[in-house]
């Protein structure tokens, strides 16, 4: 996206007004997003029962224990508790709403946007959102569905606030939601544990510690630049590393011979499958 444009989405928001119901960590981090991009302290506001001393020792925006009083005025309402207390807030919430209701951007895991319409009302706009955890660090990947209430300009919204923490894509079908949480949602720590265990193979080989591990991150890091700035897939880009007859393709092999595809296939498919209960068992309220 080029420059011009992507200015002009920040300016799209600069007049928008924008509560956070929840003050976790996922707050914070879209906060400092929104903030370095040029928002206005004072166009944000958090709502938590507890809390959490670091929005305001961060940040110098509105701080509430009500969430009624965020919602008075509110653009966008960004719903950042935890899944199992969302039904209860979003019941608490409806009967406050205006007529003209905000946008809503749920991005608690597992909520699926009928139950929201459900608890919020049936003409509230609603965008559901996946994030993943790297979005702490503006490196995130997140997943976005939108209601058949969200206009275009929301939609444009809610791209831009989540592009504050990294990359966003849209599913025109949300039950694909299940295999995001699978893929980008859990994915984290799939890399973190291939990390690991190439770290403790380093150690076997004789390799000191911080070197194993400097080495193991800065791997990852850079097999992961290289195939964000390649047009090339992943695939492609394994074959062009693995020499014939070289150490890579005898590593390769080993890998290959003990089915990791496979074994990454059961393990999503496990993520996707769990995601899909867990969604039920929280729309059941």
């Amino acid at each position: 996206m080029n420059n011009a444009h992507t200015q002009l989405e920040w300016k799209s928001l600069q007049n928008s007004r924008i509560s956070f119901i929840g003050g976790g960590n996922m707050t914070l981090s879209l906060i400092g997003g929104l903030l370095n991009n040029g928002i206005d302290a004072a166009q944000l506001r958090v709502a938590d029962v507890n809390p959490q001393p670091l929005v305001a020792a961060h940040f110098p925006v509105e701080i509430h224990t009500d969430n009624r009083e965020v919602l008075e005025h509110a653009d966008v309402v960004v719903l950042a508790v935890k899944p199992q207390v969302l039904p209860e807030v979003s019941k608490a919430l409806a009967a406050h709403i205006p007529h003209t209701a905000p946008l809503f951007i749920s991005i608690a895991a597992g909520i699926q946007s009928t139950d929201l319409q459900r608890w919020l009302g049936a003409q509230v706009p609603i965008v559901r959102v996946m994030p993943n955890t790297p979005a702490l660090v503006q490196s995130g990947a997140s997943a976005l569905f939108a209601g058949a209430q969200v206009s275009a300009e929301q939609k444009a919204m809610t791209e831009t606030i989540l592009r504050a923490v990294g990359m966003t894509v849209w599913l025109d079908d949300e039950q694909l939601m299940d295999a995001v949480t699978a893929l980008s949602g859990s994915g984290p720590a799939y890399f973190f544990l291939i990390m690991e265990v190439m770290e403790q193979a380093a150690l076997k080989l004789g390799l000191p510690a911080e070197q194993a591990r400097l080495l193991t991150l800065q791997t990852a890091f850079g097999a992961a630049k290289m195939a964000l700035e390649s047009r090339e897939d992943a695939a492609t880009l394994r074959a062009r590393v693995t020499s014939k007859g070289g150490t890579t393709e005898e590593a390769i092999k080993v890998l290959q011979e003990h089915d990791l595809q496979s074994i990454f296939d059961q393990a999503m498919t496990a993520a996707q499958q769990r995601s899909m209960a867990l969604a039920k068992d929280l729309g059941e309220v």
